[in-house]
């Protein structure tokens, strides 16, 4: 079976905000960059994901980070995208000439973002700092403590030192003192568990919220006694069935009328974005993000015959496959505060059964990170382009809520 997928990573600044996303054409599920010529690569990466697809979505309205060589930009590839949409990463040059040169004056001159990536220290680099927006630096390969120099001379043209392949949270620290204002790798996917932690009321609370919300069969009186314990939560309720019901006359007399009044998906969504804020101080957004598009892609591929059965824990099992690292505890630690169903608990914690095989597949798709994606593909017969599809749309439903 002929297959495609895109690899998508996020770069963030020095206060763990995401300033975009790094696509890149995978013609397999290793994470790796195929044997492939680079512009075939980034022909189908634009063909499948802006002509087919939606590369803005995909993104969440973040910038999206797109490899281009010297062919590429040439032929004027980057001009298929608005100045605001991307950046250019340069790929596949060891040694700016004079028309390369003057190929990056004319993109800075229409207001594009360049990257340099691949840096090595060389100084024949310098003569380009001018037209760049950040520079690459592979961590792995080059240690930080030789870069002062470089810090220096980026600094007149306001040029961002990012540090890829960064593996852990203990790095970003001594990054930063070298210089690096941007960040890129999996390190935010890594939980920092902290010994000895508990869980205060308030995210018990909301863990207990989610775990009710998403129990079968639905219950509303469960849901609305939950909600009638915190002020905060009860007037967020109210505030929400008073947007949806503007221009009608609803007189709500209880909680219970008032989450019965949304229905089971507004309700969902509203105590999904409302426990997630509340999860998520001192963590990036890019976490809860991650776990809402997990959750919802999750959903659609349930949808298929080869995950109907578990169709109604997909959603509420995505959306909890990032808890540990947003509550910094283990996670079988943290669903023993929970009332879950026995299938999600055993797909988060141990990764087993069909639903732990959706969450991984899904995760390793959303990432790029495992080359078992495309066994899962031919195991339960699933079609790529639907998931790609599904993989858009659920990036746009996630950025809809604004959160």
């Amino acid at each position: 079976m002929q297959t495609t997928y895109i690899a998508r990573q996020a770069i963030f600044d020095r206060n763990a905000n995401a300033i975009g996303y790094e696509l890149l054409f995978r013609n397999s599920p290793e994470n790796k960059f195929p044997e492939l010529d680079l512009n075939v690569a980034t022909s189908k990466l634009i063909i499948q994901n802006h002509i087919h697809g939606d590369i803005t979505a995909l993104c969440m309205g973040k910038l999206a980070f797109i490899n281009f060589t010297e062919h590429c930009l040439i032929n004027k590839y980057p001009l298929l995208f608005d100045t605001k949409d991307i950046v250019i990463e340069l790929v596949g040059s060891n040694k700016p000439t004079s028309r390369f040169i003057k190929i990056l004056k004319y993109y800075f001159e229409k207001g594009y973002k360049i990257a340099l990536t691949e840096y090595d220290l060389e100084d024949h680099w310098d003569v380009i700092f001018p037209y760049l927006y950040l520079v690459k630096v592979d961590v792995e390969k080059i240690n930080a403590k030789r870069l002062s120099p470089v810090v220096k001379k980026l600094k007149p043209f306001d040029v961002k030192l990012t540090a890829e392949k960064v593996e852990t949270r203990f790095q970003l620290q001594s990054l930063a003192e070298v210089g690096f204002s941007a960040y890129q790798g999996f390190f935010y996917h890594e939980p920092e568990v902290i010994e000895g932690q508990t869980l205060a009321p308030i995210k018990t609370q909301m863990l207990h919220l989610i775990s009710e919300t998403f129990n079968v069969p639905f219950n509303f009186d469960a849901i609305a006694k939950v909600i009638s314990q915190d002020v905060n939560l009860s007037v967020s309720l109210l505030k929400l069935v008073n947007n949806v019901a503007v221009g009608t006359q609803v007189e709500i007399t209880s909680l219970k009328q008032a989450a019965a009044y949304l229905g089971e998906d507004k309700l969902k969504q509203f105590v999904t974005i409302l426990a997630l804020s509340k999860l998520t101080v001192d963590q990036t957004d890019e976490i809860a993000k991650q776990a809402l598009i997990t959750g919802k892609l999750m959903a659609a591929i349930a949808k298929v015959n080869a995950f109907k059965e578990i169709k109604d824990l997909a959603f509420i099992t995505g959306l909890l496959s990032a808890i540990e690292v947003l509550l910094s505890m283990p996670m079988d630690k943290i669903v023993q505060t929970m009332p879950l169903a026995k299938p999600i608990e055993t797909a988060l914690v141990n990764h087993e059964g069909l639903l732990g095989e959706l969450l991984d597949f899904t995760t390793n798709y959303i990432t790029g990170r495992n080359d078992k994606v495309e066994q899962t593909l031919e195991n339960f017969s699933l079609d790529q382009d639907f998931i790609h599809k599904e993989f858009v749309s659920a990036s746009k439903w996630c950025n809809a809520l604004d959160i």
